[in-house]
């Protein structure tokens, strides 16, 4: 069974959700890396590092592959045993965003500790913006993966690449052996 996972893909592709629910199937903790990572009004914490490395180099965990520029992805993949790429395509990750992101604008509900989702329109001025995030970032994991899975040769790599995978693969593979993709 795996010990050490990561949830790669864009924004809006359900890591979250996936290492929720892997993490009751594995009974393995799930640690939400954007939750260590904000702050109020989405500053960066000041312990996130710490925080991620405290984590990457416990036994046992689940969470997203992200911060590459904060050096966290690198430190995580070097301690991670299994990799699973929601390699989805964007006409089904940026809808899913937009409701994510409305509902949370629209009902106040905060994304993280202290952030709120910002109005839909302040996409078109802020660069930051999660939509021109999205955006900007779709292919760069179709670009770097095949390049990430020969750095990392001890990884056991799972890419899903619809909704429906993504289900066949928790209704099957992931009971027994999670590498039967």
């Amino acid at each position: 069974m795996p010990q050490r996972v990561l949830i790669a893909g864009v924004t809006g592709v359900g890591k979250s959700t996936l290492g929720k629910r892997l993490s009751e199937l594995w009974d393995l903790p799930y640690t939400n890396l954007d939750k260590l990572h904000w702050g109020p009004g989405w500053t960066e914490r000041p312990t996130f590092r710490e925080e991620a490395l405290t984590l990457a180099a416990s036994g046992q965990w689940i969470t997203e592959w992200q911060y590459g520029s904060k050096g966290i992805r690198q430190v995580l993949a070097e301690r991670a045993d299994t990799l699973i790429w929601l390699n989805l395509p964007r006409r089904i990750a940026l809808p899913r965003l937009y409701r994510r992101t409305f509902t949370r604008w629209l009902s106040g509900e905060e994304a993280y500790q202290g952030c709120r989702e910002r109005a839909p329109w302040t996409a078109f001025t802020d660069e930051n913006h999660i939509f021109r995030w999205e955006i900007k970032t779709h292919g760069n994991f179709r670009k770097a993966m095949p390049a990430q899975v020969m750095r990392y040769p001890h990884i056991t790599f799972i890419e899903l690449r619809t909704p429906s995978e993504v289900r066949r693969w928790l209704a099957g593979p992931v009971q027994g052996h999670p590498g039967d993709a």
